[in-house]
């Protein structure tokens, strides 16, 4: 049976941050609709997908899943497992958003199934977490990482953003002094994207809220790379450090460009080359499963150029291009188009050549959209 990743999308938070355009919802009003919408999705899926798939990897991201009963979540997982294969060992990951776990929730959701916990930082310094709006500050998010350590968890994840506005150097040293302090396995780093549609875009929009120039972030990025490569956490992703072992599988899905499925609105879902999604709205996706059985919002079938595309995209991104899989999957024509620029950049310290894998270094990380732009497909 072949491999499949799932997503699932909580969509209800405590508030919106200015930052944020994922899909979510700040009423709790629909959320025993929406579970049993949910229930009817993966009995869609479990009748189309579950004679050729099992699952190796569950997520449950937002909007804010750990604002939900542990219960809940495990009736999920428990539920997947009635309709798939589930693979061992099986990764289960949870968004958990400091202010919303206490010691005894995160233990319940250990035995509800979870064992790897993502952990929403953004930020160790209380200013920074004001100006996104995050409902705790700084002391609520290092006790909760060191709280779900104690509660069992040996493989989290913290997430932080670097460019904020005003943020120093030696502030966003700060940050990673702090993170890589505590017991993590896993931290993600994201430079700030001001998304269409946001809080932040308007105060920007407004004049309200200036964010730095490219130039510092790409030194706050390789300050990133440097600091967290030379405390034992490698780049196996543009953004995702890790230590050895502690990669997130579920992620690495995405960046193989193997398949995955996403259940809850607005989630997306790659499967054989299609490409599906969901309503992002909670009355509708309910609604669609009610008489549809499933909330399929548009569908794409990807050409082969698309996924070529993609492919080589997905994995400079990551782990490394490798050349013997490429001509495998599309022939030796990118390879034979693309030798002199490939070449340029090995000359250069962007990417490097082992055992015929083009991998990008720190450098050409730092440039990695402007790069595969230059590629011919």
């Amino acid at each position: 049976m072949r491999e499949l990743a799932v997503y699932i999308h909580i969509p209800f938070c405590d508030h919106k941050c200015i930052y944020c355009d994922f899909y979510s919802v700040t009423t709790l009003r629909n959320k025993t609709r929406f579970f049993e919408a949910l229930k009817k999705e993966i009995d869609f899926y479990a009748r189309k997908l579950a004679n050729s798939y099992s699952v190796s990897t569950i997520f449950f991201g937002g909007g804010t899943p750990s604002l939900m009963e542990p219960h809940l979540i495990g009736e999920i997982i428990e539920y997947l497992n009635k309709k798939f294969n589930f693979n061992s060992p099986l990764e289960i990951t949870l968004e958990t958003n400091p202010g919303t776990v206490n010691p005894n929730k995160l233990k319940a959701f250990k035995k509800a199934g979870i064992n790897r916990l993502s952990v929403g930082v953004q930020s160790f310094d209380d200013d920074d977490l004001k100006f996104l709006t995050r409902i705790h500050d700084s002391r609520t998010a290092v006790r909760t990482v060191k709280k779900a350590a104690d509660a069992g968890f040996e493989n989290l994840s913290v997430d932080l953003i670097f460019n904020l506005p005003n943020q120093t150097i030696k502030k966003w040293q700060k940050n990673l002094e702090i993170a890589t302090a505590l017991p993590v396995k896993h931290i993600s780093a994201y430079s700030l994207i001001v998304e269409s549609g946001t809080a932040l875009k308007a105060l920007i929009n407004k004049g309200k809220v200036q964010i730095a120039s490219t130039d510092y972030d790409a030194k706050l990025y390789l300050q990133t790379i440097e600091y967290l490569t030379n405390k034992g956490f490698a780049q196996y992703e543009v953004s995702n450090f890790a230590k050895k072992g502690f990669e997130c599988r579920h992620n690495l899905f995405y960046w193989r460009y193997k398949d995955y499925l996403g259940l809850g609105p607005s989630a997306h879902s790659f499967i054989e080359g299609k490409r599906w999604l969901n309503y992002s709205n909670l009355t509708k996706y309910v609604e669609e499963l009610s008489s549809n059985f499933n909330a399929i919002k548009s569908s794409e079938t990807l050409t082969e150029k698309e996924m070529l595309e993609e492919f080589v995209m997905l994995s400079l991104r990551s782990e490394g291009l490798d050349l013997n899989l490429l001509s495998g999957k599309f022939g030796e024509d990118w390879k034979a188009n693309n030798k002199g620029l490939l070449k340029k950049l090995e000359e250069n310290n962007f990417a490097r050549v082992e055992k015929n894998k083009i991998k990008l270094t720190p450098k050409g990380y730092a440039l990695c959209d402007e790069i595969l732009l230059n590629f011919k497909f």
